[in-house]
């Protein structure tokens, strides 16, 4: 099985990114709607880097969410968000893909605010976007909580998101890691990996049967620890 291991984000220079990692999620495209030459542009500057992308917060979170405030030239209205199939919730998918479709993505990632309730529209939402693109969907609180929706949406062929050190995965032909910390809470982004948290990550990782698995580390040492992890799981191998 093929691992790539990368960041949520550039937390160095691009150059040095490109240089270290295997891939990396772009979360420009969460807060604001790509800008198709911008996506051009990183495509032209790493041919071969594996990128993937984070959906625009408009199709997956509250319009009152206080993430928007960092959103420029969109206002979210009330049949925005909360991956509702409304017909401005697809209009704004159609919107994203075209837009961040010069980035070629590799997987397209939603992730769900914590507030999301299990709702059953969230399996049409996902059989109204399957198409062109590899998607996977962190869902997060009590949405996670659902196993029967999740099943039936991973079922579409869609990428469920787990941490594996939290969470066991579901055996799958593709995998989506992303690690935010450990610790009482779903987040702690001020935690920095062990050597021993690593060595049970690659451990996990190796007992998996599958094509490939993207592990995205998303904390304050992301970078360090994402480098450090390749080494570990290249070790290991």
């Amino acid at each position: 099985m093929q691992v790539l291991v990368g960041t949520c984000g550039f937390p160095k220079s691009r150059r040095a990114v490109y240089s270290a990692l295997d891939a990396v999620e772009l979360q420009e495209t969460f807060y604001n709607m790509p800008n198709s030459e911008r996506m051009a542009q990183l495509r032209r500057e790493a041919p071969e880097f594996r990128f993937t992308a984070k959906v625009f917060q408009g199709i997956t979170h509250s319009p009152n969410s206080p993430t928007f405030k960092r959103t420029k030239g969109f206002k979210p209205g009330e049949n925005h968000g909360m991956l509702k199939p409304t017909r401005e919730n697809l209009q704004l998918w159609e919107q994203f893909a075209e837009a961040v479709s010069p980035l070629r993505p590799e997987v397209l990632v939603f992730q769900t605010p914590p507030s999301l309730k299990p709702e059953p529209y969230i399996y049409d939402f996902f059989t109204a976007v399957m198409g062109k693109w590899r998607l996977a969907w962190e869902p997060r609180g009590e949405t996670y909580g659902d196993l029967k929706l999740i099943e039936k949406v991973a079922e579409l062929g869609v990428i469920i998101v787990v941490d594996p050190l939290r969470r066991e995965p579901t055996a799958a032909r593709h995998y989506y890691f992303r690690l935010h910390g450990l610790g009482g809470r779903e987040v702690n982004y001020k935690y920095k990996y062990t050597p021993q948290d690593l060595q049970k990550l690659a451990s996990i990782i190796k007992r998996l049967d599958g094509e490939e698995a993207y592990v995205m580390f998303n904390n304050v040492y992301m970078y360090e620890d994402a480098v450090e992890f390749k080494r570990v799981y290249s070790s290991s191998v």
